[in-house]
């Protein structure tokens, strides 16, 4: 049986189109079509290993405006493609600015016998298709041969000929081509020359999440769990977090959850603590992170004064907000 490696567009700088190739900051995301960027690589085929080449539009939008629908809609079509026999690995261009986002959902959610046998492969592009300097077909050959290798499994990200882990990887700065980190852990490898260069094993899986709510057959348009990230920093108060307490219009959803991305180790300004706690004895669940681009929250002993905030959170703000999602989802 001839394999398949699968391509799934989403949108995204990769996708983007500007007027002049000289510009690389005012384009417009998600424009072309991932069966077009596929057909104006040289050399993509050489990559393929002997695979046939697939792809599809699962939807093309801008990354900064995604929704748990999205990551629902992507989750469903990598389950159908992965459950196939045929199909050896997913390759997924996304947008820069969630993909640690959309990474991490499928990393918890795509059932873990799928994964262990077959990779899913997030890439992406700082610059636009049209520019002059567009890193978008280096960045997808690269995906592609990382996919291919041999032993290859769970999800990854792959830019900038950087390997970096679902559950390690950050966007980091807003402009270079080398936009991604993995933090004290450090990237999973590199490509070289067409080559990939493991620095250990491959990542362990993730816990996964099964939900009816996940199943490609559900409606995309459920209500998912409303959960909002707050940043302490100095001068900050309460107000926030209880406006976001307050009742919700009709329109709105209840509030479930917070993520508050405290300064250092997991620091909350005195005001927005309180209000934090008051939203807990409300029934809102409340996990802390640190704001701090490296390194997790680091328990201290706990207050017996007061009710202590929920358990810290090693993830990043973002993905520590996945996982409340999903956690309250199952609740």
């Amino acid at each position: 049986m001839q394999q398949r490696v699968v391509f799934l567009g989403t949108g995204g700088t990769i996708a983007g189109q500007a007027q002049s190739s000289e510009d690389n900051v005012s384009y417009q995301a998600a424009q072309i079509e991932v069966g077009q960027l596929l057909e104006a690589i040289p050399g993509l085929k050489g990559q393929l290993r002997g695979a046939i080449l697939h792809s599809e539009q699962v939807f093309q939008r801008n990354s900064k405006d995604l929704d748990p629908s999205h990551w629902q809609q992507l989750q469903g079509r990598v389950v159908h493609y992965l459950s196939q026999a045929d199909v050896q690995a997913i390759v997924i261009t996304h947008g820069t600015d969630t993909a640690e986002e959309t990474a991490y959902f499928l990393a918890r959610t795509v059932p873990a016998a799928l994964l262990r046998l077959k990779p899913v492969v997030l890439t992406c592009a700082m610059r636009p298709a049209t520019s002059a300097q567009s890193d978008g077909p280096q960045n997808m050959v690269d995906a592609l041969c990382v996919a291919t290798s041999l032993g290859a499994h769970g999800v990854l990200l792959v830019c900038s000929a950087t390997v970096h882990s679902a559950l390690r990887v950050q966007k980091v700065h807003p402009y270079r081509l080398d936009a991604f980190d993995s933090g004290e852990a450090g990237p999973v490898g590199v490509v070289e020359e067409g080559q990939l260069r493991l620095f250990g094993a491959w990542p362990e899986l993730l816990e996964t999440v099964v939900h009816h709510a996940l199943s490609p057959l559900a409606s995309p348009k459920r209500d998912w769990p409303r959960v909002e990230i707050v940043t302490s920093h100095a001068g900050a108060n309460g107000a926030v977090v209880r406006a976001m307490c307050a009742q919700p219009s009709a329109s709105e959803s209840p509030l479930r959850g917070i993520v508050i991305a405290g300064t250092g180790n997991g620091d909350i300004h005195h005001d927005l603590e309180q209000a934090l706690h008051d939203a807990q004895s409300k029934g809102v669940r409340v996990i802390r992170t640190s704001r701090c681009a490296t390194g997790s929250v680091v328990l201290a002993q706990p207050n017996n004064t007061e009710p202590p905030l929920l358990e810290a959170s090693p993830l990043s703000a973002v993905k520590a907000r996945i996982a409340l999602m999903l956690e309250l989802l199952e609740a």
